[in-house]
């Protein structure tokens, strides 16, 4: 019986967890309407920032080990911070989310090679065939792209970021909740001078507002917290192999909440990363235990 609920918390945190993420382009589209990228950021990290404080008041710790801090603080920079600036100028300097989606999809291979010893032939599979899936679901948005250097050099950024960051996170011993302030503190004073050279600007309006909210309360601190428990729990290509996800369920909530159809591709294709990812995790990883 502990067994089948302890499954089932793994199954409902990690399905919770994508369908949270996915929905992060949906509102982040929304709220790009009413606010530059550079606010939205700043907003986000802030109100994110002192959602955990409050959280951190309540347990009496809001910093992790003295001796951690430095670490936790430069991983918040990589996986929170630069990260979220690179994927934003990446956007900014005409790279489409679809062909962005793709670049990012390469993290479970690079994150394969360079921490684990095998390349099991089944393992590679599944990560090919969902790495196919996704280019088949974002196709559309790739045809639409124009590849300029610097957008694909805030693309790449954005993708050694997340991989490194995640590496970085992987081996942190403390609880979640306790890197998480520092992180978001980190990161908000990188976004401050990044800020400072972009437009600042939005409307208070019902269109900025619910986006801003649930980018920051619901992305920044419930999905991310749930992201790092899967970090903190499982093996790291398993659990970033789960971002090929993201662009699935991001179509599907677009066709469902705002009528947009979709394709005979793109339905193939996420058949195509659920094999892959079936695959993938039928097979087991060399940094399980680490």
């Amino acid at each position: 019986m502990t067994f089948h609920n302890t499954a089932w918390a793994v199954y409902g945190s990690t399905a919770l967890f994508v369908l949270l993420w996915g929905s992060g382009a949906i509102f982040t589209k929304w709220g790009l309407d009413h606010a530059s990228a550079s606010a939205f950021l700043v907003l986000r990290f802030a109100l994110a920032l002192t959602v955990l404080m409050a959280i951190g008041l309540y347990r009496r710790r809001w910093l992790p080990a003295p001796s951690t801090r430095l670490r936790v603080a430069f991983t918040g920079l990589l996986l929170v911070g630069a990260y979220a600036i690179c994927y934003f100028l990446a956007l900014a300097q005409g790279i489409t989310p679809g062909v962005l989606a793709t670049v990012l999809g390469v993290q479970p291979i690079l994150t394969l090679v360079l921490l684990e010893r095998r390349f099991p032939l089944v393992r590679v599979l599944g990560l090919g065939l969902a790495l196919t899936g996704l280019v088949m679901v974002v196709y559309q948005s790739i045809g639409l792209a124009r590849f300029s250097p610097g957008g694909m050099g805030f693309a790449l950024g954005a993708l050694a970021c997340m991989t490194g960051g995640a590496i970085l996170q992987k081996r942190m011993q403390q609880s979640p909740i306790e890197v998480l302030p520092l992180q978001y503190a980190a990161s908000l004073l990188l976004c401050l001078p990044f800020a400072a050279f972009q437009p600042l600007s939005f409307e208070l309006s019902v269109g900025f507002l619910i986006p801003l909210l649930w980018l920051a309360l619901v992305i920044s601190v419930v999905a991310q917290l749930l992201l790092y428990r899967l970090i903190q729990a499982g093996n790291l290509v398993n659990v970033t192999s789960l971002f090929y996800l993201v662009p699935a369920v991001t179509a599907a909530m677009d066709y469902l909440f705002l009528g947009n159809a979709l394709s005979a591709l793109s339905l193939a294709g996420m058949l195509a990363i659920l094999l892959g990812l079936v695959l993938v995790f039928r097979q087991p990883g060399a940094t399980d235990s680490d």
